[in-house]
This record gives structure tokens, sequence and C-alpha cells, in this order.
């Protein structure tokens, strides 16, 4: 137990404290910037504050402040050069460099690689994993990627030739090629060990840099917009009222009346009277007695129309929807003639 908790303390403290990439660069995060206890710890005398309010905290140290956002359409290439001269002179007179942003994840992670392929022989791909290596948290959005990959292709060459017209000196060189080929062997070894992640666990996976999202959210989420609304198809038939039952049994005798759509019969049974109107029994389906019902309308002339769009209505407002399973229509009863 104390020994599962001592690697716990460990961890969390490499999570909360600036994390070493090279001899006198640092990466960390905002908080790691306002601890005057931690800064002095590490000898920080260089900060590079790259975030959306960067401003300078400490007074006794030297400060590049850049206002730059966590968005892929960031263009953190423009602010390369600036940064690689100051860390590199920064370094050249033995200071220590924190370069942070907010999370310590994103953007200083990505001035941090654009310098080491910019002082040693490595591409972006080599740069990211010596700075994981460093600080397992350590992951660009996808736009600061493919800002460095670009970086890589165009400008890379002319940023080192410019450093060293700049900065004629070699006492970096030697070492920090030496430093990166070390942490580039062991990267393969704490990848496998899980001590460091790419960004790319499984679903189902633990990230051990706590980077990859939980999927159990993406579950739920999925589990509960996958179910259908009902269909109102499948609902049961709304029972008739008494007061509904008397407005269709007028309706019927006001069509049984003399010069009515039955022409003096009463309704049959059936949809109120359209058996008589149609010259013969009408089979159930209601779309068919619907248009039976406007064609009658149309023929039979204004007040004949209003009367079919009549019972259109209370057809809609009794009838239940149709249901897959056939079920007996709620009709007046077929009254005798007289």
């Amino acid at each position: 137990m104390k020994l599962s908790g001592m690697k716990v303390m460990r961890k969390e403290f490499k999570y909360w404290s600036p994390s070493l990439v090279l001899p006198g660069l640092y990466v960390g995060n905002y908080r790691d910037s306002k601890d005057a206890s931690q800064l002095d710890r590490h000898n920080i005398t260089h900060i590079v504050a790259i975030h959306d309010a960067a401003r300078k905290l400490h007074s006794d140290k030297h400060y590049l402040c850049v206002m730059a956002s966590d968005t892929p359409d960031q263009n953190l290439t423009q602010y390369f050069p600036l940064c690689n001269d100051f860390i590199h002179a920064a370094r050249l007179r033995g200071g220590n460099v924190l370069i942070h942003c907010l999370a310590g994840m994103s953007r200083s992670v990505t001035v941090a690689v654009a310098y080491i392929m910019s002082v040693t022989s490595l591409n972006w791909k080599e740069a990211l994993k010596v700075v994981r290596v460093g600080r397992s948290v350590a992951n660009p959005n996808f736009g600061f990627q493919r800002q460095l990959q670009e970086f890589e292709v165009s400008r890379l060459m002319e940023e080192r030739r410019r450093l060293k017209e700049r900065f004629p000196s070699l006492a970096l060189l030697a070492n920090d090629e030496e430093q990166c080929q070390v942490l580039l062997s062991s990267y393969q070894g704490l990848l496998l060990s899980k001590d460091i992640c790419e960004g790319k666990c499984a679903m189902g996976e633990v990230c051990p840099a706590g980077l990859c999202r939980s999927p159990s959210k993406r579950v739920s989420r999925r589990k509960s917009s996958s179910t259908p609304p009902q269909s109102p198809r499948l609902l049961p038939p709304t029972p008739v009222s008494g007061s509904q039952s008397r407005s269709t049994t007028n309706l019927s005798s006001l069509e049984g009346g003399g010069g009515g759509l039955g022409g003096g019969r009463r309704a049959r049974s059936g949809p109120a009277g359209l058996g008589s109107m149609a010259g013969g029994s009408l089979p159930p389906s209601r779309s068919a007695s619907r248009h039976d019902m406007d064609m009658a309308g149309l023929q039979a002339g204004p007040s004949h129309q209003a009367i079919s769009n009549t019972r259109s209505h209370l057809h809609r407002v009794i009838s239940a929807p149709p249901s897959p399973l056939a079920s007996p229509h709620l009709w007046p009863r077929r009254t005798p003639e007289s």
C-alpha cells in the first residue's frame, strides 16, 4: 500500500510540477508559473508564457509573453523564431527556461518541439517523443501538429541556418543530440509500460496519462439517443365519449333528411352513410372514405361540402390512429328504416 501510494504521489507531482525536457528546458502549466517555490527549486530564470492572458507574474524573472489561444487555427509558426532566440540565448548563458501555457499540454509543448527541431537534427515526430518522455501529458492539438509538420517541410532548414548565424556557439549541440537519442531509445519502453500515452487508447482502456476521454459517457449518450420515439400508430384506440357519440348521431340524422347526402335514406352501417352515397359498400380504408367523401361534397354543392367537411373533422377527432391490428370501428348503430 505504501509503494502504490508513493507511485500515485510521484505521478501527481510529475503532472503538477515543471517537467524537465532537456538540460535547462522545462515545460509546465499556469499553476507551475505562479508557484515561486517551485521556480526557485528548479532554478528557473526565464519564462515563456504562451496563452490567452500571458503576462509577467514575477519581477525577478525574464519573460517572453505570447498571446495565443489553444485552437487548431491559431498560427503558432509565426512565433517560433522569437521563442527560439529567447530560449537558446538563456540556455547558452546557463539559465533554465520554463515554457508554460494553461495546461502544459498543447501550446507550450508545440513551442518546445519547434525549439528542439531547430537546435538538433530531429524531425517533429521525434522531437514530440522527446518531450513526451519528460512530460507524459504532452499532446498538441491537430492544428498545431500540422503546423509543426509544415514547419519541418518548408522552414526548418532556414531556421537552423539562422540560429547558427546568430548563436555561433556549439556548447549545447553535442549534449542536446546525445540527450535526445537517449530519450528516444527509452520512448518505446515507456510506451509499452503505459507510462506515457500518444492519445490513442482504445475504447474501454484507462489512459495512463489522462489524455483520452472516458468511454462511459459516449456509451450512455449513444444508448439514450438510439431509442426511437414511440410511434403514434401503436397507441390503443381512443374511446368515444357520450358527447361525441351524440354529435355523430345528429350528423347521421342530418344526412338522412330530405335533400341530404343519403337521398332521403338513413345512414347504413359504415362510415356515416358513405355506403349509400358511393353506390355500395366501401372498404374500411380510412383514406378511401375520405376520398369518396370529398368527391361527394364536390358533386352535392356548397352545403353538402360543408356537411362533408364537418363529418371529416368529427372522424379525425373520434377515430383513433390506425393500428397494425384490425379494430372495430366506433360508428353509430344502424337505425331501422321507417
